[in-house]
């Protein structure tokens, strides 16, 4: 009965945490929305630049520029509430913690809201007129066929790769705190990086175009931030104790045995 009992109260716990993200995101859009156009202007600079003079982007249905605004509203949002909705995840997780493990609330906070928006501002500034330029470019030099580009479809990609890239430059903060917790080690890391490099090129694989220049523009980010994981695990990983020590050495003892 205590077991039900406290997994309801789990539950309890992450439907709470789950309303307070979903209300801050809303509010933040209800905030937004107002400047929905000028977000759009802004966000489709970098394929605007790309596109062949006498080009620009169209709508192909009479609903889209409505749904696009939203949607541009809805991702302004996001990035607005982010430090809420990660301060959310942080008191979910934070019951399981030591207290000295719970000091580390505003520092999570705050870099991963940094990590997010640094990455989301290196995707945007630096790799998305290089993607949308080599994109627009290999298009309309095949049979001379002419750009036109639907604002729905371009805000849709371009979501897509601003949140993985937001969430990709997140991997340091994330191994971090595992390694403060004691679930990885620079050691493992390290043993596993032939499994990080495969990953990091079928995350680029699925969030990106089908060339090999976006999947790079990914998988490149990740492996590098992997191995700054690696120093920070080594710098900052939970210390082994003397009675963890023993235990391995008796587990490699048995297994001699």
């Amino acid at each position: 009965m205590s077991e039900g009992m406290a997994i309801s109260e789990h539950l309890g716990e992450l439907r709470k945490r789950l309303v307070i993200s979903a209300s801050a995101w809303l509010i933040a859009f209800l905030g937004c929305y107002s400047f929905g156009e000028q977000f759009f202007e802004f966000i489709a600079k970098p394929v605007r630049q790309a596109l062949p003079e006498g080009s620009s982007l169209v709508f192909i249905n009479a609903t889209e520029p409505f749904f696009t605004i939203l949607k541009v509203s809805a991702l302004a949002a996001l990035v607005v509430a982010f430090p809420i909705i990660i301060w959310q995840v942080w008191n979910f997780i934070a019951p399981a913690l030591y207290g000295h493990e719970k000091r580390l609330a505003l520092p999570f906070v705050f870099f991963s809201s940094l990590c997010f928006g640094t990455g989301t501002y290196f995707g945007f500034t630096f790799v998305f007129p290089m993607i949308f330029s080599f994109l627009v470019t290999y298009g309309t030099n095949v049979a001379g066929i002419n750009a036109m580009l639907s604002m729905g479809a371009y805000l849709t990609l371009a979501s897509r790769l601003l949140i993985a890239f937001g969430l990709v430059f997140e991997l340091p903060i994330v191994i971090f705190f595992l390694a403060r917790l004691g679930v990885v080690d620079h050691k493992w890391l390290s043993k596993n990086r032939k499994f990080a490099l495969l990953s990091a090129f079928v995350m680029g694989a699925v969030l990106t175009p089908p060339d090999i220049f976006s999947q790079a523009s990914i998988a490149v980010p990740f492996i590098v931030l992997y191995e700054v994981g690696i120093i920070v695990a080594r710098l900052f990983g939970k210390k082994k104790s003397v009675d963890d020590d023993d235990i391995e050495d008796d587990d490699d003892d048995e297994d001699k045995d």
